[in-house]
């Protein structure tokens, strides 16, 4: 039996015991996207597969270095950080490259903790698709940047000076991905052999940075590739002394990282819900009220996709991201970019998430914003020609500029506490909160080198 294979319990439990594994790798998703994991025991296993196990809350109370949020009320020393009831899901079985024949499930929280899961968030949208008879398939994409560098160089090095893996704009380069072609030949390896394939790979335009489009899969899927691809892309860059970053941006001298999703609906009938070849750019009359839901509500919901400080150095004029909700038929000054084409083709491009979102949680923004355009017909602006970047836009669309007012609009927003529940969007809003007060402790290098001697 391949892990592709494995569906049930008791698959689980036969490969397990086909490779005479004494342990497995088990892992979850915590709110920034990072996976928390163990190695468990056969046995433990075994048994969690039956009943599920417990997984220290905390991991839904910290940040992504460890520091205990002060401000939820889901958990906290409030709590004493019991452990969360969490599930196996045993057809997310998994190879783990170069790990001999180790094998990896994901899991999810359950009961009280599942309200501010960030799978658990996603499961939620998805059912209320499939209430609509709806089925939804999605794809992400990712830009990421390789350097020269370990974990602890950059440390060394404060994160400054660091030496990317190649120099120079050189986007869709047969030359360097030809030089490089060992690195490109283990990540397309790693990928399939992971169930998280990838459909096109090449550098763009950037010193040593990269981007992988993944293949599209039902959204659920596609969500657990996202998130696994980026954890073991790092995994694989540093096993051979490198090291990729995912942040939205992390120079001022290079253009920010996306992280494009993109996404269709299917009906039961298993046809395209969003083609109609009679209608203007074959936008059937669901995907137009799809993206009318989507525009109206990116300004609430931009904390769910733009969900770091760092997120918000990215969204400016001219590098390739929008600043406004804005909307266009192959248009990527725009938000939102509408890819015309076939009825297997035809789909909508999230632009404004980055290549830092957790997967779960941006893909439930953008079908969450979705369904609700449909269900309340929403009817978009008049798409947009020529550069975005260029037309003053209604207020009402222009994007929030900073992480805590994105946090805020969440906060406030009916439609998100309609789409996502109260418990997420109060514990998320929170968390985000958080981030930029921490961020906002920080002394950095342009504070020192413009107050230090002068003021």
């Amino acid at each position: 039996m391949q892990p592709g294979e494995v569906k049930s319990a008791k698959d689980a439990r036969a490969i397990v015991e086909a490779r005479g594994l004494t342990h497995v790798k088990v892992g979850v998703f915590d709110v920034d996207g990072i996976m928390r994991g163990k190695y468990m025991s056969r046995d433990k296993f075994f048994s969690a597969l039956d009943s599920g196990f417990g997984f220290c809350d905390v991991v839904l109370g910290w940040d992504s270095h460890d520091q205990l949020y002060d401000n939820v009320s889901y958990t906290g020393w409030h709590t004493a950080y019991p452990d969360a009831p969490v599930r196996v899901l045993p057809a997310t079985c998994r190879e783990v490259p170069g790990e001999g024949n180790m094998v990896m499930f994901l899991a999810e929280f359950a009961e009280g903790a599942e309200a501010v899961c960030p799978r658990g968030t996603l499961r939620k949208v998805l059912a209320r698709a499939a209430d609509h008879g709806f089925k939804v398939t999605a794809a992400a994409e990712f830009e990421f940047f390789l350097f020269e560098e370990t974990p602890h160089s950059v440390r060394e090095k404060h994160y400054r000076n660091l030496k990317n893996l190649t120099p120079g704009f050189f986007g869709y380069s047969v030359l360097r991905s030809s030089v490089h072609a060992e690195f490109y030949a283990e990540l397309l390896a790693m990928c399939e052999a992971m169930r998280m394939p990838i459909e096109g790979l090449h550098t763009e335009t950037g010193a040593g940075v990269l981007e992988a489009a993944l293949n599209y899969s039902e959204a659920l899927e596609a969500a657990d590739r996202g998130a696994l691809f980026k954890t073991f892309t790092k995994v694989l860059a540093q096993k051979r002394g490198l090291m990729a970053t995912f942040m939205a941006k992390w120079s001022h001298d290079w253009p920010g990282q996306s992280g494009h999703l993109h996404v269709s609906l299917q009906g039961k009938d298993g046809k395209a819900v969003f083609h109609d070849a009679k209608k203007p750019h074959n936008m059937s009359d669901a995907m137009r009220w799809f993206v009318g839901g989507q525009q109206a509500l990116m300004p609430e919901l931009l904390a769910m996709v733009a969900c770091t400080v760092n997120s918000y150095t990215r969204l400016i004029p001219g590098f390739w991201a929008p600043t406004d909700a804005t909307w266009g038929v192959e248009n990527r000054t725009c938000a939102l970019r509408i890819i015309p084409g076939s009825a297997k083709s035809q789909r909508v491009e999230y632009r404004v998430a980055a290549a830092d979102i957790n997967p779960y949680i941006a893909l439930s923004a953008a079908i969450g914003s979705g369904l609700w355009g449909i269900e309340n017909k929403i009817e978009p602006d008049a798409p947009i020609t020529g550069n975005s970047y260029a037309i003053k836009h209604a207020t009402r669309r222009q994007l929030p500029r900073t992480l805590t007012d994105a946090a805020g609009r969440l906060a406030k927003s009916k439609a998100a506490r309609d789409l996502f529940g109260d418990a997420f969007v109060d514990h998320y809003a929170a968390t985000r909160l958080w981030e930029e007060r921490e961020a906002k402790r920080a002394i950095t290098d342009w504070q020192l080198a413009r107050y230090f001697e002068i003021i």
